[in-house]
């Protein structure tokens, strides 16, 4: 639901209009605190959840009791998202990375003194993890706060209040949208619990999803980068800035997936040996590697596509789509694949690949047919519907005005 604020900061930035950026800020933590309150109950209840999903009783204690402990962390999510949000459509991205390498290097340590010097075990990681989250909120609204946005943040009002469902439909379409892509390969994981021998399915797959995750990591770069720049320059009335920033991310993405396609392939038979020593988990990963190879090809285009989407505002239409491609044809062809034709997780895993494959191509599509035009015209328009009062303008004010 944070991603709302890629597209109404960006685009306000672009436009001049900086100190609607703070109140924006300030909207989206009264919406996302509001929603985290609202979510409390599968934290709270995750374990009778998951044991009605079918997992295991040792799977579903687990994860319960753990789910408990990370419920700070659930409420530091609240914070964090929207700050980074804030400063990366601000072109503060240099901000954020020396905040996440510190609080990494402070993580790394703690982990280590708390999980393996002290031996406290899986709920000391979780208390840790609680830890690294809060600290990178405190840091970045230090930095915000103490002079490092003077043109955008003004301080708290209570003009925050105002416009709220307006701020609450956009957030909600943001929500939908990136929820169905993210949440799409952790029903893997989910249906894996209920197949034949669960734990190395699990094993297996969460191995895949990590390497999938890392990979993940530059696409999703490139999705913000591509979302606040595509969003700068319609707010700035650029169309033809917008198409061409869209070209070049998925361009680079793709050199970039193919890249990873090729070493997946390369080295199927050894992915798992970071994770591992089980020679059943081995051999599960190396069947799954072909999978995990198309995955990654994939997701190297499709999140620069779903950037193009949070740049233009175009969150409620993508839901739609994404619901249709996942969850009405992925889905229900994977699980046909895995029980009718009797090729387990490979077959949930290459049904769900398929949704996905159909989701790119209509994303494509779209893009491709975009007036960029008239999407700037459009981004005016919205920008009028959630005008703040008082906005400050003032394109020469300093070197961040200006969009590179």
């Amino acid at each position: 639901m944070a991603s709302a604020l890629e597209t109404l900061c960006s685009q306000a930035f672009g436009a001049g209009q900086y100190s609607a950026l703070g109140i924006y800020l300030q909207r989206s933590w009264i919406v996302l605190f509001l929603w985290g309150l609202l979510l409390l109950p599968t934290y709270i209840f995750a374990k009778p959840i998951f044991k009605l999903a079918g997992l295991t009783d040792e799977i579903a204690t687990l994860t319960g009791t753990v789910a408990i402990w990370v419920i700070p962390q659930h409420f530091g999510l609240v914070f964090q998202l929207p700050l980074t949000r804030f400063l990366q459509c601000q072109k503060k991205n240099a901000v954020t990375a020396w905040v996440s390498g510190f609080t990494l290097a402070v993580h790394v340590f703690i982990s280590w003194l708390f999980v393996y010097k002290l031996n406290l075990g899986l709920l000391a990681a979780a208390i840790v993890m609680n830890f690294s989250w809060w600290l990178i909120v405190a840091l970045l609204f230090m930095y915000t706060a103490c002079g490092g946005c003077h043109l955008s943040w003004g301080g708290f009002s209570w003009e925050a209040f105002s416009g709220l469902w307006e701020f609450i439909k956009l957030s909600a379409a943001s929500g939908v949208m990136l929820c169905l892509e993210n949440s799409y390969y952790k029903v893997l994981i989910l249906l894996s619990g209920n197949m034949k021998n669960a734990e190395i399915a699990v094993d297996a797959l969460s191995i895949c999803m990590n390497i999938n995750g890392w990979q993940l990591m530059i696409p999703f770069s490139l999705f913000a980068a591509t979302g606040i720049r595509v969003a700068n320059e319609l707010g700035a009335g650029n169309g033809k800035a917008a198409k061409f920033a869209t070209i070049v991310a998925v361009v680079t993405s793709s050199v970039i997936g193919v890249i990873f396609f090729a070493l997946i392939l390369g080295y199927h038979h050894m992915l798992a040996l970071i994770f591992t020593s089980s020679d059943d988990v081995l051999k599960a990963v190396n069947k799954l590697s072909i999978l995990l190879a198309f995955s990654i090809l994939l997701n190297s285009v499709q999140p620069i596509l779903s950037g193009v989407a949070v740049g233009s505002g175009w969150q409620a239409y993508v839901a739609y789509i994404n619901i249709g491609c996942y969850y009405f044809i992925g889905l229900p062809a994977g699980i046909l694949l895995a029980i009718l034709f009797n090729f387990g997780v490979a077959g949930i895993w290459g049904g769900m690949i398929g949704g996905t494959l159909i989701q790119t191509l209509i994303l494509a599509i779209i893009t491709i047919r975009c007036d960029w035009d008239m999407e700037a015209e459009k981004a005016r328009i919205r920008l009028d519907k959630y005008r703040v009062h008082n906005v400050l303008e003032a394109p020469d004010a300093s070197e961040d005005s200006t969009v590179p």
